[in-house]
């Protein structure tokens, strides 16, 4: 498209004409397309089914140690889970606890347990200090916003670059600030930006002073396998980057098999060191007898081992990529050499960030809306719901189907080029 600059008022009004009978067009054919959250497709559910049969009435129905996985016990997760995900994570099994089926329920409850005891290297327990603070990544995962909102823990907007968090900003802020006890991270194809941290980012985050002894970086890997193509992102260790710059305990990392197999029904899994899980397991005792020991031993069969589950990635990636492609063909097509907006080109996981011009945002999204198009509320990726710049929109493309995809985006980008030439009209008015 040409650059709006280029356009002279009466171009511009023209333009904004022609793409309003557009615009209009769309809405008399009462659209319901939904694309406000990163849920997997039908097809892609499809893909386990499978595990559903794997244990009958005639199973081995014993863990690797003989235990009877019907009944109680098993708080850290049955022996096969604990090695496979270990094997995931590249991480020792004596590291890793496998939960329910949420990892999301894991990072709540262990935020919440350290607000109600500290964690290890506490002096009080969180709740008891006059502040307590999370820097906030943005944009970012909206849910681990509002888990903080939930304990009242203020949040501290950090920008992200092409690599990671802005870590001159993130430095400077644990050095001076004790009351600054967490940092939220999704290193790997990031939600919504799609980046994954570099080796630089990661050393610098393991290896950086902080004013709280008590500091934790909570690593939600959320999409480590969740890869697009057959050249995925490189990801440094994170636990081992801590260890080798003396914080064994610095980090609780998260991820699941939500997005591998089942939403509704996957495994989740967290690690951090021996110390801090042994700290975390006197805790979650009280609240749990025990995680689904069926589910755990059902997703290990069904898994089996790395090489089953780069194959299985490989058939959730051959059903994803062509919908990333087209949103990126179209948004190239629409958009491309406009100067009014902006994508990311992820490698993986299960977004699109787009950013607009700034103050444009809402607007853009609300206009969606009324043609029947659903995306994340604008601002959902920054801490309280406020895009400071009011540009950014978070762009799920795995759950429709190609064609209302195509049909969305093609209305997105119709709104965004409305919304651009009225802001443009609206400035040349100004001047």
């Amino acid at each position: 498209m040409k650059r709006l600059k280029d356009l002279n008022t009466d171009e511009l009004n023209e333009l904004r004409q022609n793409l309003q009978k557009q615009y209009d067009a769309y809405k008399n054919q009462k659209l319901s397309l939904n694309m406000a959250r990163g849920k997997p497709c039908p097809e892609q559910l499809d893909l386990s089914m499978g595990m559903l049969d794997l244990l009958t009435s005639t199973s081995d129905l014993t863990d690797a140690n003989g235990t009877d996985i019907r009944n109680y016990g098993g708080l850290d997760g049955i022996p096969e889970a604990k090695a496979f995900f270990a094997q995931m994570m590249d991480i020792s099994p004596e590291e890793i606890m496998v939960g329910g089926n949420a990892s999301l329920s894991m990072m709540y409850d262990t935020v919440s347990a350290a607000m109600l005891h500290g964690v290890p290297d506490s002096t009080v327990p969180w709740s008891k200090l006059p502040s307590v603070k999370f820097l906030c990544p943005s944009p970012g995962y909206d849910r681990h916003f509002a888990i903080c909102e939930r304990q009242n823990i203020e949040m501290i907007t950090v920008d992200m670059t092409d690599v990671g968090p802005d870590m001159d900003q993130v430095e400077k802020l644990v050095r001076e600030d004790a009351a600054i006890k967490g940092i939220w991270c999704v290193p790997k194809y990031s939600n919504p930006t799609g980046i994954t941290y570099s080796d630089e980012v990661v050393d610098r985050l393991a290896r950086m002073e902080t004013k709280a002894s008590d500091f934790r970086i909570f690593w939600d890997n959320a999409y480590i396998v969740h890869h697009l193509t057959d050249r995925p992102d490189h990801l440094k260790n994170i636990m081992d980057a801590c260890k080798a710059a003396g914080h064994p305990d610095r980090v609780f990392l998260f991820s699941s098999t939500s997005k591998v197999t089942f939403p509704g029904g996957g495994v989740a899994v967290m690690a951090s060191s021996v110390n801090n899980l042994n700290f975390l397991k006197q805790k979650f005792s009280v609240q749990t007898i025990g995680p689904d020991k069926f589910n755990q031993l059902r997703h290990v069969r069904f898994l089996k081992d790395m090489e089953h589950l780069k194959a299985h990635m490989k058939k959730h990636a051959a059903i994803l990529k062509p919908k990333f492609d087209t949103v990126i063909k179209i948004l190239e097509s629409e958009l491309g050499g406009g100067q009014i907006a902006s994508w990311s080109r992820p490698n993986g996981g299960y977004f699109i960030s787009l950013n607009t011009l700034d103050g444009c945002a809402k607007e853009v999204v609300q206009m969606a809306k009324e043609v029947g198009v659903t995306l994340t509320p604008a601002g959902a990726t920054f801490p309280y719901g406020k895009d400071p710049r009011d540009r950014n929109i978070r762009i799920a493309p795995s759950f429709p189907p190609l064609s209302e995809l195509t049909t969305a985006i093609k209305i997105l980008c119709l709104c965004i080029q409305i919304v651009s030439i009225e802001k443009r009209l609206s400035q040349s008015v100004a001047q």
